[in-house]
């Protein structure tokens, strides 16, 4: 075992709790909550707020002062020992006299990577790894898989009937779920750094795409459409508060792109729009985790791109029938049974009357 008791891990689920106050705002740090135990008694707490400012250890440190001075330091993720936007968290933590610190996972950054743990161990103080380390890594699976992949994680979320269906054969889609996954939706939204759609969604929905509140995050809004056969109105064109990116290959309808660049809305043309190239684009901005929450023709070639490692979709005990109504992920051309794609590692959540079911792609 790793030395850790019952009190150490419900120390560093704290820290967890923690972190994910600073979701969809840290890209491309990591989500980072961290504790001081004096005695049994938390006595510093803090988060790493957003990319550039103090890291969690920071202002845990501060909160505790005096009292941090042969205390137990938790934190979620290996501390830093290097210089980046800021100095490194090993040193404060040997600086204030830390006796002893848990750790949730190592941090994958080759800048770090078991430097931090060497660092503390080489001053004295004793460190204790892998404590709720699955906890630890799926908070920060988007961090992680950026520095492995140099990729963002993508996550595909749909709504679909039992039979399913996203939407009627006339494309009606409001609504397929209840409000409870709607709302789950929304907080998912505002731990992403972008959503991803394509044209058909935005002709057929007029979405917002955005948190509705349950935050004041708001992801980025992109939009891919090859043609740019876009309307002239739509929600996506009010960047007053959320910003909007359309991705569109060169020489198309450049009244339209005129219209947008007048909204404040970003067009980037490319000689091929795909998935991978989009991800690419959203990588080289810092961004950890990209929600797809698209049509079924380009659920398709994202999965098929590997530009998707998650998959949440959620099920309304509704029946909607018809050959023609369209479904979440279009074709992939796969022939037989035993070539369909498995998903690993799945959890099933209940949310009154639909069914969530998660699983990654491995």
């Amino acid at each position: 075992m790793n030395g850790a008791n019952e009190f150490d891990r419900a120390m560093m689920r704290r820290c967890i709790q923690l972190a994910r106050q600073g979701e969809g705002k840290t890209s491309p740090n990591p989500l980072v909550g961290c504790v001081i135990v004096q005695d049994e008694m938390i006595v510093g707490e803090g988060f790493h707020p957003k990319a550039g400012e103090p890291h969690a250890e920071v202002f845990a440190l501060a909160q505790a002062g005096e009292k941090a001075r042969d205390a137990d330091l938790y934190v979620n993720l290996e501390p830093c020992n290097h210089f980046g936007r800021t100095p490194p968290c090993t040193e404060a933590i040997i600086k204030a006299g830390i006796k002893k610190v848990f750790v949730g996972s190592i941090d994958p950054n080759p800048l770090v990577s078991g430097k931090g743990i060497h660092r503390l161990q080489s001053a004295g103080i004793e460190t204790v790894v892998s404590i709720e380390e699955h906890l630890s890594k799926e908070l920060n699976e988007g961090f992680i898989h950026r520095i492995l992949y140099e990729q963002p994680f993508g996550i595909l979320k749909y709504a679909m009937t039992l039979d399913g269906k996203i939407a009627t054969t006339t494309g009606h889609s409001a609504w397929v779920t209840s409000e409870a996954s709607r709302h789950l939706v929304h907080e998912l939204r505002a731990g992403c750094d972008a959503i991803i759609v394509g044209g058909s969604t935005v002709r057929q929905d007029n979405p917002h795409l955005t948190s509705h509140g349950v935050s004041d995050h708001n992801p980025l809004r992109v939009v891919m459409s090859r043609h740019l056969d876009l309307p002239l109105e739509a929600h996506l064109w009010e960047t007053t508060k959320v910003q909007t990116i359309v991705f569109t290959e060169t020489k198309t309808n450049v009244k339209l792109k005129q219209q947008l660049l007048k909204h404040d809305v970003e067009v980037i043309d490319l000689a091929e729009v795909t998935p991978s190239l989009v991800m690419n684009n959203l990588y080289e901005r810092g961004f950890c985790k990209v929600l797809w929450e698209c049509g079924g023709k380009l659920a398709a070639r994202a999965v098929a791109e590997g530009a998707v490692q998650k998959v949440m979709a959620f099920i309304a005990p509704k029946i909607i029938g018809g050959k023609s109504a369209p479904s979440p992920v279009g074709d992939l051309g796969l022939q037989l049974m035993t070539e369909a794609i498995p998903l690993e590692r799945v959890s099933v959540k209940y949310l009154d009357p639909d069914v969530l079911i998660e699983g990654y792609i491995d």
